[in-house]
Order: C-alpha cells, then sequence, then structure tokens
C-alpha cells in the first residue's frame, strides 16, 4: 500500500498492492504501519460500513461537525463511482476539492481528514465502503449541497436524496473550525 498526499491537507490517495491468483483476488485496505508513517493521519477506526447504490445515484457532501468530525477512509468493492472531497475547514483550502473515480479495478481509496465533506455518484450499480475514527453522530450530521462548490459532476441531473438537496450552499455553511 502507499498514501500520496492530495492537496488538501490531512487527506490522501492510497493505492492498494493487491494479490491475484487463479482463486481471485486479495487487497489489503488498512495497515497500520504504512499509515504511521503519515504525522497526524487518525487510523484507528471506531466503526465501519456500506452502502450500495443504482447507477445515477449521488450522495453528498456529508461530514460529522466537532467534536464528533472523523478521518474517513473509503473505497470502492463493487460498480465505479466518482468519488469527491471537499474542505470545509477554515483555511486557504477552504472550498477546494478532490476527485478520484474508485473500482475494484484500479483498488484505490481515500482517506478523508476532519472537516471535509465527501460525496459521490455512482456511474453504474455500486458499493462504497467507509471506515471512521469515531461512531456517526446524527446530531452532529452536517454538510453542503453537491453543486454549490463549483465541481462539475459528469452527469446533469443525478438522483439526489431530499435531505441532500435541502443542505446549504458553501456560501451559507458555517465553518466548523
Amino acid at each position: 500500500m502507499e498514501l500520496t498526499p492530495l492537496p488538501l491537507p490531512g487527506c490522501y490517495r492510497l493505492d492498494f498492492a493487491p494479490q491475484a491468483d487463479a482463486r481471485g483476488t486479495f487487497v489489503k485496505t488498512v495497515h497500520a504501519p504504512t499509515f504511521a508513517t503519515q504525522p497526524g493521519l487518525s487510523w484507528s477506526f471506531r466503526e465501519s460500513y456500506f452502502s450500495t447504490s443504482a447507477a445515477g445515484v449521488l450522495r453528498g457532501m456529508h461530514l460529522q461537525l466537532p467534536p464528533y468530525d472523523h478521518g474517513k477512509l473509503v473505497y470502492c468493492t463493487a460498480g465505479r463511482v466518482l468519488d469527491v472531497v471537499v474542505d470545509l475547514r477554515h483555511g486557504p483550502t477552504f472550498g477546494q476539492y478532490y476527485s478520484l473515480e474508485l473500482s475494484p479495478a484500479t483498488p484505490q481509496g481515500l482517506y478523508i481528514a476532519h472537516g471535509c465533506a465527501h460525496g459521490f455518484l455512482a456511474f453504474e450499480p455500486s458499493t462504497l465502503v467507509y471506515h471512521t475514527t469515531l461512531e456517526y453522530a446524527p446530531s452532529h450530521d452536517g454538510g453542503i449541497r453537491y453543486d454549490s462548490f463549483g465541481f462539475a459532476w459528469p452527469l446533469p441531473n443525478p438522483t439526489v436524496s431530499d435531505r441532500d438537496r435541502a443542505l446549504p450552499g458553501l456560501e451559507a455553511f458555517a465553518k466548523p473550525r
């Protein structure tokens, strides 16, 4: 596994090293000694879950607000998604974003730092796995509207939940830090 820092401080692209043979593929997604090489990277995961999405579904942009903000590791185990991270921390990278296509065919993941919102667009039926450094706290759920921060989503009319459509825009978001 290799970790590559992203332009958003504390965020990383993970390049997994799959082992394949006639039976299939084995991919290690968490390796404490590798994570420990990056100062400040929080990798003690407290909760894991996955979501399935139909083609054309856009989920996001979500984050947990302090004091329940958390780091998040995500990767795609089925299908293909466009994963997007936007920095909502007070500072010079506020509002900047990064995107990466994730699929099992290109075994990669994203580590998303505290204070960054996350979302994705499913190009085909997909499964995304999440590991978080704190448990989900519904009372501290937050985010911004998916179309408010300048990112050009490649699908003009995605399927978006009512909850995600009602999130505030980037300009109205009260910065959590």
